[in-house]
């Protein structure tokens, strides 16, 4: 058994749930490979090594390999995990491979679970330096966090307090081997730029540049924790169910507007626009007519506008085609258009049930009504968007039995419901629909609104 780490290196671990796991980020580089080391002779709970391959260099099959071996002499399971990366991706050969790397990590990890990388005090001087350059506030500036929340547990860096010299003593020490990946030398990437070119320099006239920085970031989170204080302050006033009211958010100062809707769209997992988007949706979406319907967007998210609330949610599919959608006959509903959600069922319906789009000017005469009412104007009644309004299924069980979702039924489709007992939801991941529609699995009618 190599000797215990000296305490300093790797400080105690956070307080796990029962049953919980120590999930290492391990590349086999040096970070990665003295982390495990180290948490392996503290006997960390669970310790368990996640390699991920990329596949962008000739070599990292035997990276895996190697990093495996050294896994087997610690007597720590490795899980191996591929990542695909497109040559093409809008975040560059560097973004893509780091937002692919934690997907596949985060994908590994169950309730509870602790996933721990390697960044050190360095790591955060740089990453400190390039948010500088790309002109960013506190939270960008706070940098990594020694312990941050990461679905569906922690993320711990228990290392950012440690410059790598401090690592490559440890592995001098206990004698271990790592893998070099040479792009870690390539200045064609910013970060290897930095590292190679520029802060050696800096160093040299300023030695306490690593913990300077270092410092920054600490500070910088604790006025990110301070504003996210504001801003759940803030939520709780002008929040309107999964919504943010658009005169909550007028009635706020820009700065303060701006920082409630960057936490309100990070705690959904959203991207956080730039400030230049911020101004967009302030001139686009919140200062227009109520019946404007707008849409800003920027990579993976959506901001569109109902009234009087604010909606964020994954970019929507194009809207359907007109017409019929499908039969369903057995347990199982047939696919849906993308963006519709999907038709449930225990058991087949007693007899086909057309599934079909609502038709343009479609009116309906509701269970219990006199009169057709126009699908437009049940709509407005209701308060349901555009956006959700084309990609409501409309379900037929033979003439006048109709059930239009999100609107209601007739008196034929309770009758036949009824009659046969039979009972089906439509689950859905769409924004804007009001209760009981908007849980993830809603109720056909009757139970519809």
């Amino acid at each position: 058994m190599p000797p215990r780490p000296s305490p300093s290196l790797i400080p105690a671990l956070p307080e796990l749930p029962s049953g919980a796991r120590v999930l290492v980020a391990c590349s086999g580089g040096l970070d990665s490979t003295v982390l495990l080391h180290a948490l392996a002779t503290v006997g960390a709970p669970g310790l368990t090594a996640i390699h991920v391959h990329h596949g962008l260099q000739a070599a990292a099959d035997d990276w895996a390999q190697q990093t495996a071996a050294f896994c087997a002499a610690l007597a720590v399971p490795m899980i191996l995990c591929h990542a695909r990366i497109a040559a093409d991706d809008a975040a560059g050969p560097e973004g893509a491979a780091r937002e692919a790397r934690y997907a596949l990590l985060r994908s590994q990890m169950q309730p509870g679970d602790l996933l721990v990388t390697a960044h050190h005090r360095d790591d955060q001087a740089e990453t400190v330096l390039l948010r500088l350059i790309r002109g960013v506030g506190v939270h960008g500036l706070a940098a990594m966090r020694p312990l941050a929340d990461f679905a569906p547990g922690q993320l711990w860096r228990p290392l950012l307090d440690q410059p790598r010299a401090a690592l490559q003593a440890y592995a001098k020490q206990h004698a271990l081997r790592w893998i070099d990946d040479p792009h870690n030398d390539d200045p064609r990437y910013a970060r290897s730029w930095l590292r190679q070119q520029f802060l050696p320099g800096l160093h040299a006239r300023f030695p306490q540049t690593g913990e300077s920085l270092a410092r920054t970031a600490r500070l910088a989170g604790e006025a990110a924790g301070l504003l996210d204080e504001l801003a759940a302050a803030d939520h709780d006033a002008a929040a309107d169910r999964t919504a943010l009211s658009v005169g909550a958010l007028q009635a706020l100062s820009p700065a303060r507007r701006h920082n409630l809707i960057r936490w309100w769209l990070t705690r959904q997992q959203f991207r956080a626009p730039f400030a230049v988007t911020l101004d967009r949706i302030d001139r686009e979406l919140l200062m227009v007519a109520a019946d404007a319907e707008p849409l800003i967007h920027w990579p993976g998210c959506e901001l569109r506008r109902h009234g009087d609330r604010v909606f964020a949610m994954a970019p929507l599919a194009p809207e359907p085609p007109f017409g019929e959608w499908g039969v369903w006959r057995g347990i199982e509903a047939p696919a849906l258009p993308v963006g519709c959600g999907e038709l449930l069922s225990a058991t087949a319906p007693p007899q086909p049930i057309r599934i079909r789009s609502l038709h343009p000017g479609e009116s309906i005469r509701l269970a219990g009504q006199a009169h057709r009412k126009t699908c437009r104007n049940l709509f407005q009644q209701r308060g349901i968007p555009r956006w959700v309004r084309r990609r409501l299924p409309v379900l037929e069980a033979g003439d006048g039995a109709t059930c239009i979702v999100g609107i209601g039924a007739t008196d034929g489709w309770q009758d036949f419901l009824a009659t046969t007992g039979w009972k089906a939801r439509w689950r859905h991941a769409l924004a804007g629909l009001p209760s009981p529609l908007a849980a993830d699995t809603a109720p056909l009618a009757p139970d519809c609104p």
